[in-house]
């Protein structure tokens, strides 16, 4: 298969929601500077949805000669932005900040009744904070949780995966063996999509400075309650809704704090009202739904 992360989804969104006419005006790349031909006959635009200290694409930002070379940077996240315009001094007057989407392939949660045993879900790369993840199932003391994982390298394709999976094959194996862990490896997005408001929690100790992170986002949208950490924009993505576990470099020492909150979890989430749920939902339906997202792409792409 081919890639297929979150970067790829977006791209497949904005072909979906914004019209071919404005779109064959412009000359789009993503993240990695002329990885496709610069247009003469087009307005090119660079859509950044990688990390800035990527080495496929910080070389190239740190010559400011190359700048210029494209007419617009779009930016998934505004953090995103403040880090390449702080790093590399990215022109601001061709510079702005578009957020990723989801749409309607994302079935949404309708019962919120109080659960004798949560189901929690991640649905990461396995370097993004699973060895922390797995650490803290080892140490919660609740037995009122149970952990579905959903990782592997093959979401960047066949090719990805071949060359970088076997890394991590200890970790899958280590969580084979946790109670109330449950390892599901590989599942393509459009099918996370209609499972993932079956779960009650969406878990990230992420360990990885996230550009937005679509699928906490997601998760969120979907109706669940998110415990993640605070690095990177996933503070800006999740807003005031997850349960913030602060960042720790050392990883047995973030382990503890997310099976703190892991243990609180069941008297948490069947605490919470309702309505706050459904507030939560509506929050990223009017703000982070391809029906809203696609008018900012529309009045950019026509005011240039």
């Amino acid at each position: 298969m081919n890639p297929y992360g979150g970067t790829e989804i977006q791209l497949e969104y904005l072909h979906k929601y914004v019209s071919k006419d404005l779109l064959d005006k412009v000359n789009i790349t993503t993240s990695i500077p002329e990885k496709t031909p610069l247009l003469i006959d087009k307005t090119n635009i660079l859509w950044v949805h990688n990390s800035y200290d990527q080495p496929n694409l910080y070389p190239w930002f740190k010559n400011k000669l190359n700048h210029r070379k494209y007419d617009w940077y779009v930016f998934n996240s505004h953090w995103t932005y403040e880090k390449y315009r702080m790093i590399f001094d990215i022109p601001t007057d061709i510079s702005l900040v578009i957020k990723n989407g989801f749409d309607d392939d994302l079935i949404v949660k309708s019962d919120f009744k109080p659960k004798e045993k949560l189901k929690l879900v991640y649905t990461s790369t396995p370097w993004r904070g699973l060895d922390v993840l797995l650490m803290a199932m080892e140490q919660i003391k609740t037995d009122k949780v149970e952990l579905d994982i959903y990782s592997s390298t093959q979401i960047y394709g066949d090719h990805f995966k071949k060359i970088s999976d076997n890394q991590f094959t200890a970790l899958y194996d280590k969580a084979k063996t946790i109670k109330n862990v449950n390892y599901k490896g590989y599942l393509n997005h459009k099918e996370l999509m209609k499972i993932l408001h079956t779960y009650d929690c969406y878990i990230h100790p992420s360990t990885f400075e996230e550009n937005f992170f679509l699928a906490a986002m997601e998760s969120l949208a979907a109706g669940l309650v998110a415990v993640t950490a605070d690095l990177g924009a996933l503070y800006e993505t999740c807003a005031e809704f997850p349960i913030y576990v602060p960042y720790l470099k050392d990883k047995e020492a973030l382990s503890k704090q997310f099976a703190g909150a892991i243990d609180i979890l069941p008297d948490f989430v069947n605490s919470i009202n309702e309505d706050a749920m459904k507030f939560q939902m509506q929050y990223y339906r009017q703000y982070y739904h391809w029906n809203v997202i696609k008018t900012y792409w529309e009045r950019f792409l026509n005011g240039i």
